[in-house]
Order: structure tokens, then C-alpha cells, then sequence
């Protein structure tokens, strides 16, 4: 009888060891993210409702803590989103972002810059764009970015995240300046777009305000639209807070002037997004960058040869 009862034991315990190895493996290695410098300690972080406004879907917006969080959230009504009381030129924009839990494929949630307000037909752009899930898969991170119009030739890398999303905050920060655009995740640069001669002509350009949103892509999002959104299993709720917003302020007009800027930080320096910091990349922060992009990325535009016959410039600067 002893004997049985172990071999049942053992039967359970292989059949558990089997469905853990599966849910693992659904999301790939995971690996321990390298040390690195956190810029988001450079900075203090606002409240939402002091730097944000509504952008559409008031009804889905929730803010919390006094205003220093907010959910934004999509059902079959409506998504929703909220967008920056300033426009910048150039900047350090971040947000702790957690995202909905269980099904979601078709949903996006997106962490932005965008002028196509102010520039319908010849706008820049650089995204943030957290990519729902089906059954057993894992939240997907897409970079993206667009200078003077160039929307018909994107320039999308994709990557799997190396923690749950879902379970805590986690920081999703953008630095553009003159120099480069900087993609960072918990600090960790996964991506970064240097302004030069190959580059200018798609650099982001003209002052943008930051946008997040949730809202449902089921046209394109998820292996190309072949998983719709499901609102059986809405509401979807994404939570955001730890604003940081410093850098070049521009007035919230339609005109399409540059005119002059005034800093937005409180600090000591005069120009926070310009000092030795923010105009390369660290030693360390390269290492870190190299571990995301060798571990992580599994899509890059640069290597779509059937996308792009001729591959754009910057790929080979």
C-alpha cells in the first residue's frame, strides 16, 4: 500500500512539474535583469491629475490616491485616455504602469508622444505599446517611432517583457533630446534612436504632448487581428502613477511656431535633460541594453527584409 501511495505521489508531483514546466516555458527564459543606473531617481515624481488631463473615454477614468494614480480603463463602451496639460520639446517622460490581468488579447495600452494634433499630416511620434495577450501568453512590448510624417514606414521592435506586468508596477520611460531617443523599462534601455545624418530626415522633431491610453486594436494587435478583444472578460484596467514629466515646455497652442521654451524642472540644473547623463549612454547602461536586446527582442524592422526591400539607412549607420 506504501509503495502505491508513493507511486501516486510521484504521478501527481510529475504532472504538476509538467504543467509549471509549460507555463514557464509559454513565456520563454526569464532572465535576472543586469544592475544599472536609475535616471528616474533624477527626478519627483507629480500627480496625475496636476500634469494630465482627460483626452476621451471620461467615463473610464478613475484617479486615485488624491490624484497621484489613475486608472484608465476599456469595456465595450469605450477606452480611454489622458493626455498632458503641456507640450515639450524634448524631454524625460516616465510612468509606473501595471497592466490587466487574464485575457486580453486585442487590448493596448500605450505610453506616448504625439504632435498629430498639432500636425495631422506631418506629425512625429515615439511609442510605448504593451500588446495583449491570448490564453498562456505574455504581454508584449512594442517600441515605435515616426519623425515628420513618416507613418507609413514605421519602425517597430518588439519584446517579451522579463517579469509579470500584471502583478506590480513597473517603470516605462522615455528620454528624447537633441542627441537620441532613449527606450527605457525599469530603467533598463531597450532601444535607443540616435539623432544623426541617417536618421534626421525620421527624428522626432517639433514639440509633442504624452499621451497614455487603453484602447482596443483588435483590427491589428495580437498575431495581426486573429485575436480579437473578448469583452466577456472586460472591463480591462490598466493603473498608472510616478508621473515624472521634465523638460522644454511649450504652450498649448495650434500653431505650428516653435516659438522659445521654459524648463519645467525644479532642480539645481538648467537644462535636466542635457547634462553628461542624458546625452549617451552609459558603459553600464549599454550592457544593459545589449542583455534586453540579445535576450529579449524578438522582432526588429531592421531585419524585415520582406517588409523593407531596401533596408532604411539608420539600420546600417
Amino acid at each position: 500500500m506504501a509503495f502505491l501511495q508513493q507511486r501516486f505521489l510521484l504521478s501527481c508531483f510529475l504532472i504538476f512539474s509538467s504543467s509549471l514546466l509549460h507555463l514557464v516555458s509559454s513565456r520563454g527564459p526569464v532572465y535576472k535583469p543586469p544592475n544599472v543606473e536609475r535616471l528616474t531617481d533624477r527626478f519627483h515624481p507629480a500627480p496625475v491629475s496636476a500634469m494630465m488631463s482627460t483626452f476621451y473615454g471620461s467615463s473610464n477614468i478613475h484617479m486615485k490616491n488624491n490624484g497621484s494614480y489613475a486608472d484608465i480603463i476599456l469595456d465595450k463602451n469605450s477606452g480611454s485616455g489622458l493626455v498632458s496639460k503641456d507640450r515639450y520639446h524634448h524631454g524625460f517622460f516616465s510612468a509606473a504602469v501595471k497592466l490587466p490581468m487574464g485575457y486580453t488579447s486585442g487590448v493596448v495600452i500605450a505610453f506616448y508622444m504625439s504632435n498629430s494634433d498639432v500636425f495631422p499630416h506631418n506629425h512625429d511620434e515615439i511609442d510605448f505599446e504593451l500588446l495583449g495577450h491570448e490564453k498562456r501568453k505574455e504581454w508584449v512590448l512594442q517600441t515605435n517611432i515616426y519623425g515628420n510624417g513618416s507613418v507609413k514606414t514605421g519602425r517597430e521592435e518588439k519584446f517579451y517583457l522579463w517579469f509579470d506586468p500584471t502583478q506590480d508596477f513597473h517603470q516605462y520611460t522615455i528620454l528624447w533630446n537633441n542627441h537620441h531617443v532613449v527606450f527605457l523599462v525599469d530603467n533598463i534601455p531597450v532601444r535607443e534612436v540616435t539623432h544623426n545624418q541617417a536618421s534626421s530626415s525620421v527624428y522626432p522633431s517639433k514639440p509633442m504632448s504624452l499621451y497614455t491610453t487603453i484602447w482596443d486594436a483588435s483590427e491589428w494587435a495580437t498575431h495581426g487581428g486573429k485575436y480579437p478583444v473578448n469583452y466577456n472578460y472586460a472591463p480591462f484596467v490598466a493603473s498608472l502613477g510616478e508621473l515624472e514629466m521634465e523638460g522644454c515646455l511649450m504652450p498649448r497652442t495650434n500653431s505650428s511656431t516653435m516659438g522659445s521654451c521654459s524648463m519645467s524642472s525644479t532642480l539645481s540644473s538648467s537644462d535636466p535633460i542635457e547634462g553628461d547623463a542624458f546625452t549617451k549612454l552609459t558603459r553600464q547602461q549599454t550592457l544593459g541594453m545589449n542583455w534586453a536586446r540579445t535576450k529579449h527582442m524578438f522582432y526588429s524592422y531592421c531585419k524585415d527584409t520582406s517588409r523593407y526591400k531596401v533596408i532604411p539607412p539608420e539600420c546600417n549607420a
